[in-house]
């Protein structure tokens, strides 16, 4: 259970930590049948005439540190290097503080100015009220001030790059970036729009703001395409920064052949593992030597559990190898439609435990595969969950799949006109014509799960 859930990288690891443990197994195309003389060895041979009172870790001490470990510097020839390159640079902290150089402070002021730069977070925001920051300043830092002061300081911080860094929240990252701009009719009301009514601007009631400032419907669509210009995340545009991408490695490939579909495993999924020739004959000759030392004894005792180990983990492999196939083979011939067309709307309804009835496993393992792995399709690489999903009933009685009717949805409201958005219940109700009675509630609920905002907050003019 523990290999499937694995992602391939990481199961490859695995494989590589097993391979340093225990070297009574291999990897690599095995050169002959010899290290077969251990499968046919009696199994159910009984162990009590190895003698086990002896101290284990004392003898895996002696022989399962490799030589090169013992040496003083520790290290192998056989070792890669494996540290990631990263490119050189500052970090954001380091970048505001360079530019803070430029400005004359007293020795107080610098003080606050690094603090308040130390509060930066990624986005480019200071997430806290003044009189938190004037006791963090206190506390931490023993430096005592008061708020005109801290505010004189943040302003300058306020003033460095990129535009909108040190805002304590949206609407002033906004105005900070508004002032710097060339002062154009369309800036002059941006500014006023998210100055003096930036919670009616948020909610899009366009029709009271034209009211309130009493302008055209073009000079507002002009001021909000330079409210739209601007940056609301700063601190995300600095490129300093160092994030760790993860990098999908796709565990099955399905292909379209003939017009019939073709599944197959990565090849980084399937090993080639033996059984060390060298350890099976050690034992052979052990098995045939008739004088029995009690070192040989202890000996043979430790390769027969390296032997037992290593044909236990080549079977998990191959347990893997076949459960991982005969899963996705199932998901495959389920989502038959889909994988041949690519269209989401023919995708069926289906829960973990219809799979799991029609290949005899349990549900757990199903849901291993379908969260942790990926298949590459002719439409993209995919995560396999994805291909689940709940039914519902369609007007003519037929259970169709929730994400069907989610794709019909968003391209509902992709077709919508911007002007006049629709509302929960009109998509309801464009639904229900189209073959989908679902209440208004599920229409929301489904809204929110691809993420669509509410017809007021689509609206455009």
């Amino acid at each position: 259970m523990k290999l499937i859930q694995l992602p391939t990288i990481a199961f490859e690891q695995r494989i590589k930590q097993e391979l340093e443990e225990n070297p009574a197994l291999e990897s690599g195309k095995e050169k002959d049948d010899a290290a077969d003389d251990f499968d046919n060895t009696d199994q159910n041979e009984d162990h009590d005439v190895i003698e086990t009172e002896f101290d284990v870790d004392e003898y895996l001490s002696d022989d399962e540190v490799p030589d090169y470990k013992l040496y003083a510097n520790n290290y192998s020839p056989d070792d890669d290097e494996k540290s990631i390159p990263y490119a050189s640079g500052i970090s954001f902290t380091q970048y505001l503080n360079t530019q803070l150089q430029t400005y004359s402070f007293t020795e107080n002021e610098a003080k606050i100015a690094e603090f308040l730069v130390g509060s930066i977070d990624d986005a480019g925001y200071i997430r806290r009220n003044t009189l938190d920051l004037l006791d963090d300043l206190a506390f931490t830092q023993n430096v005592y001030t008061d708020e005109n002061e801290l505010l004189k300081v943040l302003q300058k911080v306020q003033s460095l790059d990129p535009a909108g860094v040190g805002a304590r929240d949206l609407k002033e990252c906004l105005l900070i970036q508004l002032q710097r701009k060339e002062k154009t009719k369309s800036v002059e009301l941006a500014l006023q729009l998210i100055d003096e009514a930036f919670e009616m601007f948020a909610k899009k009631h366009y029709t009271k703001l034209m009211q309130k400032f009493s302008i055209s419907e073009d000079n507002l669509r002009d001021a909000i395409e330079e409210i739209e210009s601007l940056n609301p995340k700063p601190g995300a545009s600095y490129g300093g920064g160092t994030k760790m991408v993860e990098h999908v490695i796709p565990d099955f490939s399905i292909k379209i052949k003939d017009g019939d579909l073709e599944l197959s495993l990565n090849s980084r999924n399937v090993p080639m593992m033996h059984v060390s020739k060298n350890y099976a004959n050690m034992l052979k000759t052990y098995k045939e030597s008739k004088e029995k030392t009690k070192a040989q004894k202890q000996t043979a005792f430790f390769i027969k559990q390296k032997l037992d180990s290593a044909k236990w983990f080549i079977e998990a492999i191959k347990q893997r190898q076949e459960t991982l196939f005969v899963t996705m083979s199932a998901i495959m011939n389920h989502q038959k439609e889909y994988f041949l067309t690519g269209d989401e709307r023919n995708l069926k309804p289906m829960i973990l435990k219809d799979i799991a009835e029609e290949i005899d496993m349990d549900i757990s393992t199903v849901s291993r595969v379908a969260n942790s792995k990926y298949v590459d399709t002719p439409y993209g690489t995919k995560l396999i969950k994805v291909f689940f999903s709940e039914s519902m009933k369609n007007d003519k009685g037929e259970d169709v799949s929730t994400r069907e009717i989610k794709k019909i949805l968003e391209n509902t409201i992709a077709k919508e006109d911007k002007k006049k958005p629709y509302t929960d219940a009109k998509l309801a109700s464009l639904l229900k014509e189209k073959g989908y009675p679902i209440a208004r509630r599920t229409v929301a609920k489904y809204r929110e799960q691809l993420d669509v905002p509410v017809a007021r907050l689509r609206k455009e003019i």
